[in-house]
């Protein structure tokens, strides 16, 4: 007689759509962006033959139409970059508009009075870079406009190494996490390089303090070869960051803070490695995100109000 199988022991599957953010489709496969362009296009020219039908001859009118028309469609189901062709068009048209100089002052910088600027040329002054973060405390907690946000740093778990009934309680657990969010959640996974030859430099350097002579030629051995390494290849390392936030009525300062050591003790349960960011290593990844190919190491920085000590040096000498 077979014992009775277990439902964890079958293959977990579930049908996941291709884009969880694609718009609804209206009519005709269109959605309401869609219809809503070429309504206004329509529309358009609708109120151009009733002004000019009159003036123009029609075979000229049907020709313009034909040509907005075809540039209406295009806008509309026309797609670069990941973007739609309108919203495409619009954040190029705010680019050309954007100052292309930018100050960290709050008010607009004006020109000193020793710079002569002709009359009929306009010079443009620079204006307030607005940054998104505020501050960072000490803590890691990020001030946004009006709301807070906590970074925490989390490994990957290998489903293909775990057994069907593994992988079943793993995404369980990984959905009552997501159906327990209730502020704005972001998972960022990005690759960045890594810095191999630092890591040869500094075993090579063990190796002279090890003891026994088979453990310093393993370890010499082993920094040739990351500094070969190092030399043939780009290596890469995965990051995934959890970027936890408060909404905008929520109260309490530190709310961001409990918000990310809620997502550390959900994630323990599968497996995951995590912990939340301070202060400096928040600044270092952010950091990191406009320049991934230096990305800065974290470090140690004194605080808003702490006073900066160090050590003192004495001249020895005779005083006069």
């Amino acid at each position: 007689m077979n014992p009775k199988k277990n439902s964890y022991d079958e293959p977990y599957t579930a049908r996941v759509p291709a884009d969880v953010d694609a718009p609804d489709k209206i009519v005709y496969g269109l959605t309401f962006r869609q219809l809503a362009i070429l309504a206004v296009a329509g529309a358009g020219l609708y109120l151009l033959w009733q002004a000019l039908h009159e003036l123009v001859p029609g075979q000229v009118l049907v020709g313009v139409a034909v040509v907005v028309a075809g540039l209406a469609f295009g806008v509309a189901v026309g797609r670069r970059d990941g973007l739609s062709l309108d919203r495409w068009l619009l954040h190029g048209l705010r680019f050309t508009r954007a100052p292309t100089r930018l100050s960290t002052s709050d008010q607009p910088v004006p020109l000193p009075q020793w710079v002569e600027v002709p009359a009929k040329v306009r010079v443009p002054l620079p204006a307030p870079l607005r940054l998104p973060a505020e501050a960072i405390d000490d803590d890691g907690q990020i001030a946004l406009d009006g709301r807070y946000a906590t970074v925490v740093a989390a490994s990957s778990v290998n489903l293909a190494l775990r057994t069907p009934g593994e992988q079943a309680a793993l995404i369980e657990a990984w959905g009552r996490w997501l159906n327990s969010l209730s502020a704005p959640t972001q998972v960022v996974v990005s690759a960045q390089p890594v810095d191999l030859r630092g890591y040869a430099r500094a075993l090579a350097g063990t190796a002279e303090s090890l003891a026994h002579p088979a453990l310093r030629a393993a370890c010499a051995d082993h920094a040739a070869f990351l500094a070969d390494l190092a030399d043939r290849r780009d290596p890469l390392q995965r990051q995934i960051l959890i970027a936890c936030s408060t909404t905008a009525g929520e109260h309490g300062e530190h709310a961001a803070r409990r918000r990310a050591d809620d997502t550390v003790r959900a994630l323990s349960g599968l497996g995951v490695a995590t912990r939340v960011l301070d202060g400096a290593e928040v600044t270092a990844a952010l950091a990191a995100t406009a320049d991934p190919y230096r990305p800065a190491r974290p470090a140690r920085q004194a605080g808003a109000h702490t006073v900066i000590t160090g050590p003192t040096t004495r001249k020895e000498g005779n005083e006069s």
